[in-house]
């Protein structure tokens, strides 16, 4: 648990991640700063029916990387649990985004990194490796 807290962590204090999809054969990209550390797992938010949520729909495997101080590289796949509770959960984290997302989160849609491998280098050289 504690290995799952340290790449979260990272993210968090990173603020902003990018996440990498697949769009056919053209990898699609994009900053994201929404997620949340719940039921010992790392979870992300996309808002409703985006060309983001279309592509994962598609193909959920998918890359983040981050960068603060190190470089993280976490290649997984992302399964989308839109339970109130997690939703709830992240609005409750960030208020800021209640407006946009509604009470409970209900006009994002949430996931959570299965069977992840974060990377974490420092100037191109591995330090370490988490799996999850």
């Amino acid at each position: 648990m504690d290995d799952i807290k340290t790449v979260y962590e990272f993210l968090e204090n990173a603020k902003t991640f990018y996440l990498a999809t697949m769009e056919g054969n053209q990898p699609r990209v994009r900053p994201y700063g929404a997620m949340l550390f719940y039921d010992g797992k790392i979870y992300i938010m996309a808002f409703g029916k985006t060309n983001a949520t279309r592509q994962i729909e598609a193909n959920p495997k998918a890359e983040i990387c981050a960068f603060k101080g190190q470089t993280l590289r976490i290649e997984c796949k992302l399964v989308m649990d839109n339970r109130p509770e997690v939703g709830k959960a992240l609005v409750e984290k960030m208020p800021v985004l209640k407006p946009a997302l509604g009470e409970n989160g209900e006009n994002g849609v949430m996931y959570y990194l299965k069977d992840a491998t974060a990377s974490f280098y420092q100037m191109m050289q591995l330090v370490k490796t988490i799996t999850f």
